[in-house]
């Protein structure tokens, strides 16, 4: 009775203000408030649609025996064919390996240089040597890799080259390393070259974030009596740990899609089983010898493993620290 008397108490204008409007309601109106935005975002989701979904009807050579003169319809089906030998092939197998390998190797390398690089850039006080520091760093990203790979190539050379000449003077080797010639040493290679390439350049989305950190929460601390290695530790990586995860979501995501460029114009036959990645494999093996079908497998193959490795690794993240991409 008292639950009645308070509802019939309560002006009809009232509850109707108070009541929820349904989702589709919510929606619409949503819809009529930033209609102009969502206008703006039409010719995005064409282009989206048009080069990134479009395509994916492709896919279906992988189940075919595809030949180009043919129709759609007269392709001839075969199944899961081209996956079963795709897993059975030793060349796959090895291309698998050598990426996974590069690939965390860069992820590991790829995250510590640039953010160690820009915690250092922010510490400095001097303007002049900090922006040149700076463009100094983030230079080399513009150099393509067809001219930083003979840079590389002529630094690491047997005959004058840099690093042999460094580590001779200093006594470190009594004579020349061929760096190039050795199978092992591949990966470190490619993936120091790609720290050097891109360091100053994946830093600077680091020193964005770091520049939206308070400075009164830097104050504070100086007041309090902490160093400048505190300060890091406590407020500056905390502040930038949400671009921190995000970041790390879409490289894990993108984990086997390393491209082949690196690996393509750093390699030579004495490191062949050390060089050839998915993509690689992929170009040899599908489009070189004209088996489409096949190629088509591996790039699905690809785009899988990175779908479940995004989802798999945005909910742990989720669950862990409450930040994720989705």
């Amino acid at each position: 009775m008292k639950a009645e008397t308070v509802t019939a108490q309560i002006p009809p204008d009232t509850r109707k203000r108070n009541k929820k409007p349904a989702s589709g309601g919510r929606f619409w109106k949503t819809f009529k408030n930033q209609k102009y935005l969502y206008m703006m975002s039409i010719p995005f989701v064409i282009w989206a649609f048009v080069f990134s979904y479009l395509p994916l009807w492709g896919w279906t050579m992988a189940f075919q025996k595809y030949k180009p003169a043919r129709s759609f319809f007269e392709q001839e089906w075969v199944g899961f064919e081209h996956f079963k030998t795709l897993f059975s092939d030793t060349q796959f197998l090895l291309a698998l390996r050598n990426t996974l390998a590069m690939s965390s190797m860069g992820l590991v390398a790829g995250f510590i240089f640039p953010i160690t690089f820009a915690i250092l850039l922010n510490e400095v006080r001097l303007g002049i040597f900090k922006r040149f520091a700076q463009t100094v760093s983030y230079l080399p990203h513009f150099v393509s890799w067809v001219v930083a790979a003979g840079i590389v190539t002529k630094m690491l050379s047997s005959e004058n080259g840099l690093v042999n000449d460094i580590l001779l003077g200093i006594g470190f080797i009594d004579a020349p390393v061929q760096f190039m010639a050795q199978g092992h040493l591949f990966w470190g290679i490619v993936t120091l070259s790609d720290v050097w390439k891109e360091t100053g350049w994946n830093a600077i989305i680091y020193l964005a974030a770091i520049s939206g950190i308070g400075p009164e929460l830097y104050e504070a601390a100086r007041v309090d009596g902490a160093s400048r290695l505190r300060q890091v530790w406590h407020i500056t990586l905390p502040g930038i740990r949400p671009t921190i995860i995000v970041l790390l979501i879409m490289s894990i995501g993108n984990l086997l899609n390393i491209g082949f460029e690196k690996q393509f114009l750093l390699q030579n036959n004495l490191v062949t089983d050390y060089a050839q990645v998915l993509d690689l494999y992929s170009l040899k093996y599908g489009l070189g010898m004209a088996r489409y079908s096949y190629g088509t497998a591996i790039n699905i193959f690809n785009s899988v493993i990175s779908v479940v490795l995004l989802f798999t690794i945005n909910g742990l993240f989720k669950r862990t620290t409450k930040e994720s991409l989705l």
